[in-house]
């Protein structure tokens, strides 16, 4: 007898109506001994019944008179639930962030940090914000894991490795000029809200419009991403994004009216120089901001020949 249940009834094949229906048996059911269509069982669950049958296989396949069999496409698609619950696949909810950190919570900090800023610069770094220490000490990017000044050297964007407290000094020492576009210090990025990330597109916009520098350079992704937010009204793809030198349409700061328009400056995207991001290698930063420094140099260069030459 197999597991199942099953008992062939006179022999190693099923029983058999003058019809040609097969019958079965089932040992221990209520109704023993019970006498069922095996044709219209298998039609049911689409199995067609093969001529001359392998009891064992048959047996596997023919459920107890008191069990329901599960057809084959409903296998393994979700498990049963309770009474009145419901089937229907469960979405995921989006995650939300629970880094961030409202303004009250470091409103006790006297924010010192100003921008940097002059007419006619090379180039703007556009930060994200204030970290803590710079926020206390008034200097861009003074943390000892921030990157930033490292890579402004070793890019070539400053002929020498220059000092946070230096700062201040940026735009007449080499025309370079710093701003970021949330104002509020923050322990790290991920405790500033997306909202007041896009918010603070439109002042960046401004300041580049009335300072009118050859170039911003975005000073990591996440501000790249809400600038291209509020100008598209749409998240930027993975294949939109790019590192470098972006498309002339996406020119900071375009003055289209008044007495004197104005194209906008040029806008490159670097990486992030926080120590906290481990997305990318350090030969991998170097490289992305080694293509704005070349620009960066060779700008300063042909800027200190026009002012060496002699008037005429």
């Amino acid at each position: 007898m197999s597991s199942s249940g099953f008992r062939n009834r006179g022999g190693d094949s099923p029983s058999s109506r003058e019809d040609g229906s097969a019958i079965a048996s089932f040992e221990g059911s209520p109704h023993q001994p019970s006498t069922i269509n095996l044709d219209g069982l298998f039609d049911q669950y689409r199995c067609k019944l093969p001529s001359s049958p392998n009891p064992r296989k048959l047996a596997m396949r023919v459920p107890r008179p008191d069990q329901q069999m599960e057809p084959s496409s409903a296998k393994h698609k979700r498990k049963p639930t309770a009474a009145g619950q419901s089937t229907s696949p469960v979405k995921k909810a989006k995650r939300v962030s629970s880094n961030y950190a409202p303004p009250t919570k470091y409103a006790h900090l006297v924010n010192k940090l100003t921008d940097s800023l002059a007419p006619n610069l090379i180039c703007v770094f556009i930060g994200l914000n204030p970290g803590l220490r710079t926020a206390t000490t008034g200097h861009a990017y003074n943390h000892p894991s921030n990157l930033f000044w490292k890579l402004l050297h070793k890019s070539k964007c400053t002929p020498r490795l220059c000092r946070a407290e230096e700062d201040g000094d940026m735009p007449k020492l080499y025309n370079l000029g710093l701003t970021n576009i949330v104002g509020r210090p923050t322990k790290d990025g991920s405790e500033l809200s997306k909202a007041e990330m896009d918010a603070g597109v439109a002042d960046l916009e401004a300041k580049v419009a009335l300072q009118r520098p050859e170039a911003v350079a975005i000073v990591g992704k996440s501000i790249w991403e809400s600038i291209w937010r509020v100008r598209h009204g749409t998240n930027i793809k993975k294949d939109q994004f790019k590192y470098g030198w972006q498309d002339d349409t996406e020119r900071m700061g375009v003055v289209k009216t008044g007495e004197s328009p104005w194209p906008g400056a040029r806008l490159f995207v670097a990486t992030t120089t926080s120590g906290l991001a481990a997305g990318m290698r350090p030969h991998e930063k170097e490289q992305i901001w080694k293509e704005l420094g070349d620009w960066v140099a060779k700008r300063r260069a042909e800027r200190n020949d026009e002012e060496a030459a002699p008037s005429s």
